[in-house]
């Protein structure tokens, strides 16, 4: 059964959000997430990769040390707020990307703790992370098309603020 959509709220005043914004907000939010999320993650996977396995080379490419490393406990716990994760599947996903045919990462002792792992792309990931990208890109591209040039520019504001109070959750 479809949830009924709520009206507009008409008695907001131009340029004033509506009472009921945050509702609206979740209205569209949901099958976004889902319909163009998705999608986006799809196009990242590109056939080869599991949901996990393009998590753990975005975090890598946007939070790690020059884009290129990263603490394999920093990884877990970045995954463990997105995803339901194990730190047992996260190794899995890991070892699978460090050997053969992905051989995406390597996996060497973090010098400052003989227990700790750190997760380097090797440069077959780096060339993998750069595809990945292009393909990401290129689905995005499908959707801001038909977009104005303000309204892209709003979207992207829009998207950086909800990265900036989102990560004040924390």
């Amino acid at each position: 059964m479809a949830a009924k959509k709520p009206s507009p709220d008409k008695t907001a005043k131009p340029g004033k959000a509506p009472r009921d914004a945050a509702l609206r907000f979740l209205e569209h939010y949901y099958p976004i997430h889902y319909k163009a999320g998705i999608g986006v993650e799809d196009a990242l996977r590109g056939g080869v990769l599991g949901r996990h396995q393009v998590a753990i080379l975005w975090l890598i490419h946007s939070e790690g040390r020059q884009g290129r490393e990263m603490n394999r406990k920093a990884i877990e716990q970045s995954l463990s707020t997105w995803f339901e994760i194990s730190g047992a599947a996260i190794t899995k996903a890991l070892r699978s990307m460090a050997q053969q045919p992905l051989e995406l990462v390597k996996l060497v002792e973090d010098p400052a703790s003989g227990r700790e792992k750190i997760v380097n792309l090797t440069p077959k990931g780096e060339a993998h992370m750069r595809r990945m990208i292009a393909q990401g890109t290129a689905y995005v591209q499908r959707i801001i098309d038909p977009m104005t040039d303000e309204e892209i520019l709003d979207g992207l504001h829009f998207f950086e603020r909800i990265g900036e109070i989102v990560d004040k959750f924390k």
